[in-house]
């Protein structure tokens, strides 16, 4: 085997090494989500952990007997409620983001409807506009010739 084949030959392994990488990456399936909601979805997020934490320490100091019970039931309660409201501001914060910047994900059949009626009322007015133009081109050109 020649030096030259060789060098080839490593070259090649070479090249198929770097072409073949580590980090792909491929286009998301769905859209991220707008800031606010996601801030409210992460914080809804913590604070059930939290709860769910708080609710089997209650539990466990329960069966144990412990003075510890009582006011970690109390607080648990209280931390219920608070995650139920958190879980409930990430689905108010998306509706309120979406009806401020108008995201709809599926039109209706309605809203189809007319924005077709708009863009024919559209096209025909462009199609007038240039209709008119190319009169004028027509009149004023024959006028200058005479």
């Amino acid at each position: 085997m020649d030096t030259e084949e060789r060098r080839s030959e490593q070259t090649a392994e070479q090249s198929a090494r770097i072409e073949r990488q580590l980090w792909v990456e491929e286009p998301a399936e769905r859209r991220r989500m707008p800031d606010p909601v996601r801030t409210a979805a992460v914080r809804a997020v913590l604070i059930t952990a939290l709860t769910l934490i708080q609710a089997m320490v209650a539990f466990l100091s329960a069966l144990a007997g412990s003075w510890l019970a009582f006011p970690m039931m109390l607080t648990g309660v209280g931390s219920t409620v608070v995650a139920t409201w958190s879980v409930l501001d990430v689905w108010v914060t998306r509706q309120v983001w979406n009806q401020r910047n108008g995201v709809v994900s599926v039109p209706s059949s309605t809203a189809r409807r007319i924005r077709r009626e708009r863009r024919r009322a559209r096209r025909t007015a462009k199609g007038a506009a240039r209709q008119a133009t190319r009169i004028r081109r027509r009149d004023t050109g024959g006028l200058s010739r005479a």
